[in-house]
């Protein structure tokens, strides 16, 4: 089987790209975008050089995207590439349209064109904004986002619907949430307070660390996108929304508490009001998940975090 994994550079795309190399054809693009250390990136695809095919195309770019699906016949294509970060979408949010609306807009257009049937694509939490209701279910209303981020992956959702009712393509779009471990993002709050207790900077603790996050390990996320492509390749006519999360919300004051007893330095807390686009909660029913997919997470906070300051230790030689 031929796979496209689109942002096969990015977190989630590598560990994807990673795992469906062990037993498929994988074709990686990724237009290696520096809104964080493009040397991460390197590192990640270094890992996979040997095993997947790369091609550093823009996913906007709708002529060299198509010269990619001339070359190559898919049989799937998962669809992760996006520009991540809810804060980054006050400050530039072009790049968001860009990406996320007319580069998700060329992959399924494309799709479309060359009748492949089957698609996975990211979604995630964002979606459910301000919603009250905990935890957020895929029924709920997410019609009220709360960042311009949020209704760029509202936008791919109801694209996707739009997509598998007129050209009966099959679409799982998979809501994740807060998903972290090794070779993770550098702007996310594990990353970013990491690295800073280890060099005696400040962290900047938003809402005074009264916020809750529903932390979800890499590998957990990999092993429910992995039955959610078995679903959607042994399944006809469908058009689904799953939650991927850990289902235990985390404070993140007891967050900073792991990573400290882990790093075995105390953290220089700057405390902050709640930021523009930031959400109190983030819970995930997983109902769905494991009625259809036979998923649930496996992962404790407390061990993927050990994981995390581990890896980074090695990595940056700490």
């Amino acid at each position: 089987m031929r796979i496209l994994v689109t942002g096969g550079a990015g977190f989630i795309g590598f560990y994807l790209a990673k795992k469906l190399s062990e037993k498929d054809e994988v074709v990686v693009v990724d237009n290696l975008s520096d809104y964080y250390d493009v040397k991460l990136k390197e590192a990640r695809l270094e890992q996979i050089k040997d095993r997947v095919e790369f091609h550093k195309i823009d996913i906007s770019d709708l002529s060299s995207l198509k010269k990619i699906f001339e070359k190559y016949e898919f049989d799937l294509i998962c669809h992760i590439a996006a520009q991540a970060g809810v804060r980054y979408s006050l400050i530039n949010p072009w790049i968001y349209e860009k990406s996320n609306i007319l580069g998700t807009l060329n992959i399924f257009e494309l799709t479309k064109k060359f009748n492949i049937k089957k698609v996975i694509y990211a979604s995630s939490s964002s979606v459910y904004g301000g919603n009250k209701k905990v935890p957020f279910s895929e029924e709920d209303k997410v019609d009220k986002p709360i960042s311009l981020y949020a209704a760029t992956k509202i936008d791919n959702e109801l694209m996707a619907h739009t997509y598998h009712y007129l050209y009966k393509i099959d679409m799982i779009g998979l809501r994740y949430f807060t998903v972290y471990g090794p070779f993770g993002r550098p702007d996310m709050a594990m990353f970013k307070f990491t690295k800073n207790i280890f060099e005696d900077k400040p962290i900047e603790v938003y809402n005074f660390g009264n916020m809750k996050r529903d932390f979800t390990y890499i590998d957990d996320i990999i092993d429910g996108t992995i039955k959610a492509i078995n679903f959607c390749l042994n399944n006809n006519d469908i058009c689904e929304i799953i939650n991927l999360g850990n289902s235990k919300p985390i404070e993140l004051n007891y967050f900073i508490k792991l990573l400290e007893k882990e790093i075995g330095k105390e953290a220089k807390k700057n405390l902050l009001s709640l930021q523009p686009g930031d959400v109190l909660e983030t819970y995930a029913d997983i109902t769905k998940a494991k009625k259809i997919l036979g998923w649930e997470p496996k992962t404790e906070i407390e061990e993927g975090v050990k994981k995390f300051v581990e890896w980074y230790r090695d990595y940056y030689g700490k």
